[in-house]
């Protein structure tokens, strides 16, 4: 493609979903109650982590951690679409443009790390509970942690420097509900080639990889249940992990189908829907999916109500 002569544009335009009269209503109001319930239950989870001394350990360390990711990665991008949604300003500025891409980026593989870590913990309670206390100490989980995030930080900086420096200047309609990097990459008036390339390599060894090895624990951990004699003590196991192996499901599921295709076998429309499973849907269900089946978190729930009550 032919790259823009002296200059490039500095302001996008936001298309998100197009929709006229009261159903713009309808879905702003939709997305809007979307957005509170995600942030709210996303931080009170982190905040009973936090606060509760029976749920410091290693899962509901991880489960702090992706709380707050997931209410980080919602805020990353639902003010914006929301604005877009109500009002007929669709502008965002290059630099919000990068920034909303940059936390999107990071929010997306800290979840796949987190996901991944949590997977590691379930299996290793599972299959070689003699062993946990020695993997999953708080060393450990505090590295497994610190890991997560540093290679996060680079790979998503590392993304954002590639999508900064490309050239746009015959088109700046974002056909998205943000800034998505495939969406900036169909746009763009410069050879994409090499970095499509260097996101599908990223695609198979972050999301393919890392789906294999949850595959594979999950696989080892059905076969240890499996062993077990008794059908409760079967039952209780296995609902150890059903927390985890949910969000695991609604989170690869889009992320697998989206992006492990070229950028030229993209329909806009299908994927906008498809990416509001992972934007939206994973960040709303996920404290429901940790709580509502969850004895520890509901009596830790409980019990911080009646301190609360008792307070006031």
């Amino acid at each position: 493609m032919k790259m823009c002569p002296n200059t490039t544009v500095l302001e996008f335009h936001i298309l998100a979903f197009s929709t006229t009269g009261n159903m713009t209503h309808i879905l702003f109001i939709g997305f809007l109650f979307i957005y509170i319930v995600s942030v709210l239950g996303n931080l009170l989870i982190a905040s009973l982590v936090f606060a509760v001394p029976q749920l410091h350990t290693p899962m509901y360390f991880f489960l702090c951690n992706l709380s707050i990711v997931d209410a980080t990665y919602i805020s990353a991008i639902f003010p914006n679409l929301l604005s877009v949604t109500l009002t007929a300003d669709k502008k965002i500025s290059l630099p919000s443009c990068i920034t909303q891409l940059y936390f999107f980026i990071f929010c997306v593989d800290e979840e796949i790390f987190i996901l991944t870590c949590m997977a590691y913990d379930r299996h290793m309670a599972v299959c070689s509970p003699l062993h946990y206390p020695m993997m999953m100490s708080q060393k450990n989980c505090l590295t497994m942690a610190a890991f997560s995030l540093v290679l996060s930080t680079l790979n998503s900086l590392m993304f954002t420097l590639l999508t900064y420096s490309l050239s746009f200047c015959h088109s700046s309609d974002i056909n998205h509900f943000f800034c998505e990097i495939r969406a900036l990459m169909a746009l763009s008036d410069s050879d994409t080639t090499s970095r499509e390339l260097v996101l599908f390599i990223e695609d198979i060894c972050l999301v393919f990889l890392t789906f294999l090895f949850i595959l594979f624990s999950y696989l080892r951990i059905i076969s240890a249940i499996m062993k077990i004699h008794s059908h409760k003590s079967r039952w209780k196991t296995f609902s150890s992990c059903s927390s985890h192996l949910t969000s695991v499901t609604l989170f690869y599921g889009p992320i697998l189908i989206l992006y492990m295709k070229s950028v030229s076998e993209h329909s806009s429309d299908q994927d906008k829907f498809t990416s509001l499973l992972y934007v939206a849907a994973v960040p709303t269900l996920n404290p429901f999916v940790y709580s509502l089946r969850n004895k520890e978190v509901l009596g830790a729930l409980r019990k911080v109500t009646n301190i609360l009550w008792n307070k006031f």
